[in-house]
């Protein structure tokens, strides 16, 4: 098992390193600062914001495992799609930069999330009640 996370380490160090390699020496990147500030940025906005939001949330409002499991794709869902659900309508005179109704979609899946997330906790609730039921004390 020692050996199996020494190799996965190296094989990640590597990788980073290939990444920051291409990033310094690719030619369509301008502002390799930029790119690390946007980087760093992200990295606190998710251990700064993200995390301590959804710890805290699961821990107050989320007893169950479907409801927090739901929650966390939900932040996973709204982390990809607002970038867009922003920019929605700022095209910059090109109509298919952005040509999709970005907010409707991100919406619609956070609604059928919804749907799935409190019909499998009605199952699990529902299953656990028969377990109840039918263990002997």
């Amino acid at each position: 098992m020692r050996t199996l996370r020494l190799l996965l380490g190296a094989a990640g160090l590597a990788l980073t390193g290939y990444g920051l390699y291409g990033l310094l020496t690719d030619a369509y990147v301008t502002d390799p600062l930029g790119v690390l500030r946007w980087a760093v940025g992200g990295v606190l906005l998710h251990d700064g914001l993200w995390v301590p939001l959804l710890c805290l949330l699961g821990a107050t409002l989320a007893r169950t495992t479907p409801v927090r499991t739901g929650l966390v794709v939900a932040a996973a869902v709204t982390a990809v799609a607002l970038p867009a659900v922003l920019r929605a309508g700022d095209d910059g005179g090109n109509s298919s930069v952005l040509p999709l109704p970005y907010l409707r979609n991100w919406l619609l899946a956070l609604a059928a999330l919804a749907v799935v997330t409190a019909a499998w906790a009605v199952l699990a609730a529902v299953r656990h009640r028969r377990r109840r039921r039918t263990d002997p004390v």
